[in-house]
């Protein structure tokens, strides 16, 4: 798996949890979805990523989209 999809596939996965977890417990649980949709969108400007980083530093190796 690359880093691309690694990403990808994690954004989903938090996503879906907090939507899961502020329909459980509390709508508070909404702003970690609004955290990762900020953050997916400076990084289609930026292309920086605090994911990456870390995904690079454990040795993933990266895809066309965070070389």
């Amino acid at each position: 798996m690359s880093i691309d999809r690694a990403v990808l596939a994690l954004a989903g996965t938090v996503i879906l949890l907090s939507l899961g977890l502020s329909l459980i417990h509390s709508s508070n649980w909404l702003w970690l979805t609004v955290f990762v949709g900020a953050n997916m969108l400076q990084s289609a400007f930026t292309g920086f990523c605090p994911v990456v980083m870390i995904l690079k530093a454990l040795g993933m190796r990266p895809g066309p989209a965070f070389s």
